[in-house]
């Protein structure tokens, strides 16, 4: 199969990377000086600096290049890159192939979900197209260690298919028809991510990180559920799976933010010093819109959200979590 992966940050170059040993793969870089110095170095100092890109992998600027006879095209772009990356593919002789997106999130003003935004752009008659999110660090996936992630599309077929073409090695693929699960699971783990890091930060203890987890698990299971999504498709990889890797993981940018907020730090000097984008930061206002709309109750990602727009400070922000009535666990 030849792949087009279209944006060359960590998560782009990882998955490059892994599916060269099975697949014909070109990756696309927007920036030409950039991918003038990955042709040289056949490396991505910019974003995963201890990985060496095989010889196989093509590497250009050009977008035209890069989906030429493409079999699939992986947009790889973070969330704020969706709309404009897809909708270039839409205007484009690729028009037709099939598309994958690895962003997760929500789009910043019109509170869409990828495949939303996706839908609207091919005016409702995209390809066959959906998501392949899990629990993935970049770097793991780069040097080929195990990971497991679900492809999820409302076309069943191209779904189990292209798992299947996908699946290999060290990388293992599940399918699902659920597509609104998984992105929603995808999306607000990394704001629950954040009020971990805060409460790590903090020094609140591990009581409190599994009990921000599970109570943060809780959160995506009402917003998923309202919005039409499986409640087996947020305990699995895209929700519980994602939030416990992200929420924990030494490796995670939207945990780091959450571990900077709590010294104190403005969110502005956080973001410049994590040199990567930490969906989590733009997404908490969208996920507390999505919430009011659907009238489901997320604490927590509310307080995320307060803290971010600075309208609480973490310690603040904590007290009011703790000073909630007492209730049934449901």
């Amino acid at each position: 199969m030849k792949i087009a992966v279209l944006g060359a940050g960590a998560w782009g170059t990882a998955l490059a990377v892994n599916l060269a040993a099975r697949h014909t793969v070109c990756l696309w870089v927007r920036d030409a000086k950039q991918a003038q110095e990955m042709q040289r170095t056949r490396c991505n100092a910019r974003y995963l600096p201890d990985t060496q890109l095989p010889e196989s992998i093509a590497i250009t600027p050009d977008f035209s290049v890069a989906i030429h006879a493409a079999d699939l095209c992986i947009i790889a772009t973070p969330m704020a890159g969706l709309r404009e990356t897809s909708l270039a593919l839409s205007k484009s002789a690729a028009r037709d192939c099939p598309v994958l997106w690895l962003c997760k999130g929500v789009e910043v003003g019109t509170n869409r979900l990828p495949h939303q935004v996706v839908a609207e752009v091919y005016a409702n008659t995209p390809p066959a197209c959906g998501a392949l999110s899990g629990p993935s660090f970049a770097q793991e996936v780069a040097q080929g260690l195990p990971c497991a992630l679900t492809l999820a599309s409302h076309h069943t077929t191209f779904a189990r298919d292209t798992a299947a073409a996908l699946h290999g090695g060290r990388l293992r693929v599940y399918w699902s028809e659920d597509l609104t699960g998984v992105e929603i699971g995808g999306a607000t783990k990394n704001v629950l991510a954040i009020a971990v890091g805060i409460g790590d930060g903090l020094g609140l203890g591990q009581n409190a990180r599994a009990a921000l987890i599970t109570r943060g698990l809780v959160e995506i299971q009402r917003l998923g559920v309202a919005m039409g999504a499986s409640p087996e498709t947020l305990m699995g990889l895209t929700g519980a799976g994602d939030l416990i890797l992200t929420a924990t993981g030494q490796l995670s940018r939207n945990r780091r933010v959450g571990l900077a907020l709590a010294t104190g730090q403005p969110l502005a000097q956080v973001l410049a010093t994590l040199g990567h984008v930490a969906e989590g930061v733009a997404c908490a206002a969208a996920v507390q819109a999505l919430a009011q709309q659907y009238q489901v109750e997320m604490p927590i990602c509310q307080s995320v959200n307060a803290v971010l727009t600075g309208q609480r400070t973490p310690a603040a922000a904590l007290d009011l979590l703790l000073a909630r009535d007492p209730r049934a666990e449901h």
